[in-house]
């Protein structure tokens, strides 16, 4: 449900969202900002600023907690021709469809490993965001394929640095630099000297390339309820494989749960975490059996828990390909 708030700036519009329950609102969105430094994404004290493009037009909004985490709102304030239809879509943004309720249950919780019972116990507010937002969700998660993290970060920054538009003016309100995605056609605008100096292969930045080709059909997907119809759309485009789709659902739909099988980390991680000893992706499968269906909140609490496996080794490091 959404309300008009009081005071909106000249220029805005505004709403307020009344979460059901306990709230988090970094802990939820926090996982659709590609890294501290990400154009299109910049926290500025309590204020998220986001900026995309909806059907009506480009979008900056801005998300701020007000209250305490049993007993707040959440403030939405929008700029640009596409602040109406962001606003609408602000309570799913924020994962009012994302329903812990039989996660949260006693017989369900009693079944959990004690990790994943810490960390909800610590984030009773946590939810899985739906973004709606396929083209831009793809092309990131494309960029992260076979990289380290801070590879596929400065990828990002550099492409939407160099080819989004700035975002909608927000009266002077809006951090410095802030930029929306490119659109389709601004994907295959970007020559490929330009993909090399973002340390972008060729594999990779055509599989963006097809997925810019057929974004009209992808961002349809954005709309329905998340099942095999979405998974099956994003696996006809050529280079999305289950890796790809499980991290776009997990952030475009709020897929409860979708895990990144063929992940450089997570099998290890939560080999680590529920028996002691790192695994491969067919034993963290067979771990998170008793819980299809929560998996991603399982793997999501088990973050949350604070726990960290431990490292063996210096760790790997981004090649610099762009002068070669």
């Amino acid at each position: 449900m959404t309300i008009a708030p009081a005071v909106v700036p000249s220029g805005a519009e505004a709403a307020e969202w009344l979460p059901d329950g306990p709230y988090n609102l970094a802990g939820t969105v926090g996982t659709l900002q590609c890294g501290a430094y990400d154009p299109s994404f910049i926290v500025q004290g309590p204020d998220h600023w986001i900026a995309y493009r909806t059907a009506d037009g480009p979008v900056t909004l801005a998300l701020r907690q007000r209250g305490s985490l049993n007993e707040g709102c959440i403030q939405a304030t929008a700029w640009g021709s596409g602040a109406a239809l962001a606003l609408e879509s602000v309570p799913r943004l924020l994962g009012a469809d994302d329903d812990w309720s039989a996660f949260d249950s006693a017989a369900f919780s009693a079944t959990l490993p004690e990790l994943a019972r810490k960390g909800r116990y610590l984030n009773p507010g946590l939810r899985l965001p739906a973004s709606g937002r396929m083209l831009d969700t793809i092309a990131r998660a494309i960029l992260e394929q076979k990289v380290t993290n801070l590879e596929a970060k400065r990828s990002w920054r550099y492409l939407l640095t160099r080819y989004g538009d700035p975002a909608p003016d927000a009266g002077g309100l809006a951090p410095a630099g802030l930029r929306l995605p490119p659109t389709a056609e601004q994907w295959r605008r970007i020559p490929s000297w330009d993909w090399h100096k973002a340390g972008v292969d060729a594999k990779r930045s055509t599989t963006i390339l097809k997925a810019a080709l057929v974004a009209s059909g992808l961002e349809r997907l954005g709309s329905q309820p998340g099942g095999e119809a979405v998974r099956a759309g994003l696996r006809s485009v050529p280079g999305i494989g289950v890796w790809t789709v499980a991290e776009v659902v997990q952030r475009t739909h709020g897929c409860p749960d979708s895990i990144s099988v063929g992940d450089y980390h997570l099998a290890a991680y939560v080999g680590a975490a529920l028996t002691g000893r790192r695994t491969d992706d067919a034993g963290m499968i067979e771990l998170l059996e008793p819980w299809k269906g929560q998996r991603q909140r399982v793997v999501r609490t088990l973050y949350a828990s604070g726990f960290r496996k431990q490292t063996y080794g210096p760790r790997l490091s981004p090649e610099d390909h762009r002068r070669r």
